[in-house]
């Protein structure tokens, strides 16, 4: 590279000191894996031009060359064997990805040349039923290779985000996928690291700061043979590379708190996937907020990692700037979900002059192509210079048709033959991060997140505590009186679903901890659904212990329940484990309906039905046996919470009857049991704690096969794309 001028300005991110980042994992051939040295250098001459490419910040160990012909416009750059050079015929700064004849260590680590062809994707009409689906992608083809940025650009609605959802494997529920999309000219299945999407929406936890949001993401995605400490430095380094060094310890913010910017949520994500430099990025709207002079900043660097890792890098991008625009090798331009032109961007400029429809002078590229095929404004024509006037349907049509005639798509579709035709290795799974290093990480982070999250605890633990207050003066020291019998059922039913109803509080808090579990993270391979439910209980449990032990204390208390420890442990215990059981119905109402808003009202519905079968407002023996007591009374928790903590009440204690009734008469606790709230009586209130217990088991594990078949049906609709574990 040293004699390669930059094509860069001179403020464009530059690389940090040589040194290589960690141990190769994943990749790389077992000889030059038994050179390295103990603190993670190369050893020996099979190695050295090896690390000698590693060096840097955006150097990978262990990645090897791909086998097969470089391309045309592809040229060796003496002393490295992967550089960035200007393209010759082609204006401004462009980089052009340098690709050689492959290794041996491609076998472990191959780089990803995608293809698509006929590319089509349906989705079930909205009209009445029999509406014919509606077509969003027609017939789409092209490819990406390795070293290379892919532009995919159009105006809104042309189908710009549904081919990168498609190529990606992500598809969501109701979309039909048609054609062949191949990885290295084979259905490929893709493991942990290989490929990353950035969304289109920023989904990031807003208690975390930069820092954090990107340094926890580096302990899940990273293996443990990497020490901890290079962990960090590594994620500050990345994080330096995108510009957000002043904000680093800048909260991200969300719907309470003001936080960074959107452009800088933006750089943020886009830093969480690329700490791995995965093979295949695909970024969905990477400029979106972002002024000029960041979004070059953040596409030149993502070009300069791509062509020295050669990674495969498809961008969806809505209005490139003249600069960011230059930077593209390739553009994929669409409208109304055809291809209007695939090829370079000098091709795209002569491909709309041979047509009718030139760019003028010192306009845009980029500005003009979208302008050319934006039927939006259709009241508005475009130029042509060969019929002066026409509307921009009228223009989609005429470089559609002549683009499927043109040598430009001949030139394509012989690419896609070549890259079909490549002997490619398939993509091996990276070494991650273990089963308990994610369990521990995600534990703290969630930790961290409830504490700082008011909505999720705090407010609830004030209300808790004012209810509980107000509770306990209302029924000061209720007596053993026979109407004490009456009031202390009334606290026990009061306590059991009013505290059990409010935890629904926390439900827009969780959902956006399901946004970023099943919309991103998870889709990305970063962990489990297991690893997230038992951290998120592990996390929630000392919270609802608080919550249920001061409140309930001043309740309990006040109101002169049964007076022993024991007693007061177990009433605790079962409102804890209500407040969880109740939490984990709401991951499972989460996983379904994913509107917070829709969720609470589904949540209240159901729990509502629950407290009417609960066995305090109609007896048991009094419900109507179809559908309310067979199966409704059994399947709600209210009965066992309640039912337990009659039996921890009652059993042991004694008052006199009804004076109005048969006088000096006493009844026991017992009685009080089975013939006045007719309690079941065949086993004891440890019993009803642990079929509490169970169900709380039940529904987290029903969140977990919900998770698991929703990802089941898009993987079947989405291809073989995508990250697994």
């Amino acid at each position: 590279m040293a004699g390669t001028p930059s094509p860069l300005p001179r403020w464009a991110p530059t690389p940090s000191p040589s040194r290589p980042l960690w141990r190769p994992w994943g990749g790389g051939t077992p000889d030059a894996n038994n050179h390295h040295q103990p603190g993670g250098r190369g050893g020996g001459t099979g190695s050295t031009s090896w690390w000698s490419l590693a060096s840097g910040v955006f150097a990978w160990g262990g990645r090897g060359r791909h086998r097969g012909t470089a391309s045309s416009n592809e040229a060796a750059a003496a002393g490295d064997d992967r550089a960035c050079g200007v393209v010759p015929g082609r204006s401004g700064c462009e980089l052009q990805a340098v690709v050689v004849p492959s290794s041996a260590a491609d076998a472990d680590d191959p780089r990803a040349f995608l293809t698509w062809e006929d590319v089509g994707v349906t989705v079930a009409g909205g009209g009445p039923r029999g509406a014919p689906d509606v077509r969003i992608l027609d017939g789409i083809s092209g490819h990406a290779r390795p070293g290379e940025v892919l532009a995919i650009m159009g105006p809104s609605g042309g189908g710009k985000t549904t081919l990168l959802d498609t190529l990606a494997g992500r598809l969501g529920p109701g979309m039909n996928k048609t054609g062949l999309i191949l990885i290295n000219g084979r259905l490929e299945k893709l493991a942990y690291g290989t490929s990353a999407y950035v969304t289109q929406d920023n989904m990031l936890m807003s208690t975390l700061s930069v820092r954090e949001a990107v340094y926890y993401s580096a302990q899940l995605q990273l293996p443990d043979t990497m020490p901890l400490p290079e962990k960090r430095a590594h994620a500050e380094r990345v994080i330096r590379e995108m510009g957000l060094a002043d904000a680093m310890d800048t909260r991200i913010g969300g719907r309470i708190t003001k936080g960074i910017s959107g452009g800088q949520r933006k750089r943020v994500s886009i830093c969480i996937e690329m700490l791995t430099r995965p093979r295949l990025l695909f970024l969905d709207e990477p400029t979106s907020g972002l002024d000029s002079a960041a979004s070059y900043h953040v596409m030149s660097h993502i070009a300069r990692v791509a062509a020295r890792d050669g990674m495969t890098v498809v961008a969806a991008v809505h209005q490139p700037s003249g600069d960011v625009f230059e930077l593209f090798h390739g553009l994929c331009l669409l409208a109304a979900g055809r291809t209007v032109f695939f090829g370079t961007i000098s091709d795209a400029t002569e491909f709309f002059t041979l047509n009718g429809f030139p760019c003028r002078h010192l306009r845009s590229p980029s500005d003009h192509f979208l302008r050319t095929i934006n039927k939006d404004f259709d009241e508005e024509t475009v130029e042509s210079s060969k019929t002066k006037r026409k509307t921009a349907a009228e223009a989609i049509d005429i470089l559609a048709t002549a683009y499927r005639s043109s040598d430009y798509f001949e030139k394509t579709t012989d690419q896609i033959i070549e890259m079909k035709n490549m002997d490619g290795a398939s993509f091996r799974r990276r070494e991650q991060a273990s089963f308990a290093t994610k369990l521990l990480v995600l534990t703290r982070r969630s930790f961290l997140n409830m504490h700082r999250d008011i909505g999720y605890y705090w407010m609830r633990l004030a209300i808790y505590m004012g209810i509980g207050i107000c509770l306990g003066t209302i029924f000061y020291q209720v007596g053993y009186s026979y109407s004490s019998i009456q009031s202390r059922c009334s606290i026990i039913m009061y306590t059991v679903a009013l505290l059990t109803f409010m935890a629904i509080g926390g439900f827009p808090s969780f959902v956006e901890d399901v946004k970023v579990l099943i919309r991103k993270e998870r889709l990305s391979g970063h962990y489990g659904v297991s690893e997230f439910v038992i951290s998120n209980t592990l996390s929630a449990t000392p919270y609802l212990s608080v919550i249920a032990v001061l409140p309930g204390a001043m309740l309990y208390y006040l109101s002169g329940l049964t007076k022993g420890v024991d007693h007061f442990i177990y009433f605790v215990m079962v409102v804890c484990i209500c407040c969880l059981l109740v939490e984990s119905m709401m991951m499972v109402i989460a996983a379904i309906v994913p509107d917070f808003l829709m969720g609470i009202i589904v949540g209240a519905g159901v729990q509502g039905v629950m407290m009417l079968n609960g066995g305090f407002f109609r007896l048991p023996n009094e419900l109507p046996k179809p559908v309310w007591k067979y199966p409704s009374y059994y399947i709600s928790f209210h009965k066992y919470a309640v039912q337990g903590l009659y039996k921890n009440e009652f059993m042991g204690l004694s008052f006199p009857s009804d004076q109005l009734v048969e006088s000096n008469v006493t009844i026991s606790g017992i009685q009080v049991l089975k013939d006045k709230l007719q309690v079941e009586m065949g086993y004891s209130k440890w019993v009803n704690l642990a079929i509490l217990c169970g169900m709380m088991v039940i529904y987290r594990m029903m969140f977990f096969a919900i998770v698991k078949i929703t990802e089941e049906i898009r993987q079947k609709m989405g291809g073989k794309r995508g990250c697994v574990r």
